[in-house]
């Protein structure tokens, strides 16, 4: 071997080294919920009526953590919700905001595969939360029975 083939050898190496961890991190068990979304779906309120609602997600994934981002507006409603989520095997556990009407809590649940289901509480409120992934798809439904927005789900698509 000559002296540029070694050299050669020796960067390449050098790269696969630096470029491990981002593999890792992009293999990690929330890594398929990652990207930028936006789609369309329904929201309903607590009397039963529903309109239309547009919304975007931006998700980013690092080893075992997500942090969700999802901003949703109909003629009547808008709502701007975050999330940091924390994959343990099969359970998460995480935080979660929704900035426009200034309520925190906590959420837990299970993810299965393509599929977070889980459950997130704060004072005075509690939701059921379901996340599929598929492709290109990113779907989203938050029920919580009795509060003033019973129902939201949204079905949006990557890189829209």
């Amino acid at each position: 071997m000559n002296a540029r083939t070694i050299a050669a050898l020796a960067l390449s190496s050098t790269l696969v080294v630096l470029s491990a961890p981002h593999a890792i991190a992009a293999d990690g068990p929330l890594a398929h919920f990652a990207g930028n979304y936006s789609g369309n779906g329904k929201i309903t309120v607590k009397d039963g009526t529903s309109e239309r609602i547009r919304c975007r997600s931006t998700n980013s994934a690092s080893g075992n953590g997500l942090s969700l981002s999802m901003r949703c507006a109909s003629d009547s409603y808008k709502f701007d919700l975050g999330s940091e989520i924390t994959a343990s095997g099969n359970e998460i556990s995480g935080s979660w905001n929704e900035t426009t009407r200034g309520v925190t809590g906590s959420l837990s649940g299970k993810i299965s595969g393509t599929t977070i289901t889980a459950t997130a509480n704060a004072v005075g409120v509690t939701a059921g939360i379901a996340i599929h992934t598929s492709g290109h798809s990113l779907t989203v439904s938050i029920r919580s029975p009795g509060s003033e927005v019973s129902e939201v789900s949204v079905a949006m698509t990557k890189g829209r």
